[in-house]
């Protein structure tokens, strides 16, 4: 139940984040919103890193992978889902997300060894009916986004569930979530920074955008260290459906909260 408890927080997160990154997309690029989100998820890790992380951890060979790791999460998928919110919405772009716990089902089954029960088999066939739902086009009401959209929110799931795979194995080595999620995104901030470097628009600080961001990074850096903890303590074929609630409160927030 704690492992659920955690994943469910994850999802709410992630939801959470995600429309606080569609208010800051209206001041800045998907590039630009995805450095400062990194980076403050870096910034909160190192604060608190004293109290939970030990210096033998980074002389751990399983360091590389996670190192490794946050070069796709969260610098290539934060970059993907915020173009793909910039273009399809927090809610389309969330549920798209719940794509992921079907790779993740996968990969458990495939890579892991873990059992597909009947309830998780149901639940992922309903995710993937959700998903054709939203792709389908009435030809009387007008979809106000190409179809291609959707392949960036779903590579970012795709990178997502591959990595939460990773992120289970190098903990049965390193059972440390906190250190798995800090050196993520302190990869990552390096990759953005170098990248997106030139680009980035110091009017951000003046016009407000920035701050958005801020709150964003804040929520997934929080929500990564649910789904880290959460992983560390639950199957994957388990965790990864749970995942998938994250489009409910989406759709919940950005009816009673963001409008």
């Amino acid at each position: 139940m704690i492992s659920i408890s955690l994943a469910l927080t994850a999802a709410f997160l992630f939801a959470l984040g995600a429309q606080f990154s569609r208010l800051g997309l209206q001041h800045a690029s998907s590039a630009q919103g995805a450095l400062i989100q990194i980076t403050v998820s870096a910034i909160l890790f190192w604060l608190f890193s004293p109290f939970f992380i030990e210096r033998y951890f980074w002389l751990a060979p399983v360091a590389l992978l996670f190192a490794a790791m946050g070069v796709f999460r969260p610098f290539l998928s934060s970059r993907l889902a915020m173009a793909g919110n910039k273009r399809l919405g927090p809610t389309i772009t969330s549920t798209m997300a719940g794509i992921s716990p079907l790779f993740g089902v996968a990969l458990g089954v495939l890579a892991l060894g873990e059992t597909l029960t009947t309830n998780i088999f149901i639940g992922a066939t309903g995710i993937f009916c959700g998903v054709t739902l939203l792709s389908w086009r009435d030809r009387n009401i007008p979809r106000g986004w190409p179809l291609w959209a959707l392949l960036l929110p779903l590579a970012a799931a795709f990178i997502r569930a591959v990595t939460n795979l990773f992120a289970k194995l190098g903990m049965e080595s390193l059972a440390s979530p906190y250190f798995v999620s800090l050196v993520g995104t302190t990869v990552a901030t390096a990759v953005a920074f170098s990248v997106t470097r030139r680009s980035l628009d110091m009017a951000l600080l003046k016009n407000g955008g920035a701050r958005w961001f801020i709150m964003t990074g804040t929520c997934y850096a929080l929500a990564m260290l649910a789904l880290n903890t959460a992983l560390s303590q639950g199957r994957l074929v388990a965790i990864a459906p749970i995942l998938a609630c994250a489009p409910l409160f989406s759709l919940f927030l950005g009816f009673t909260v963001f409008g």
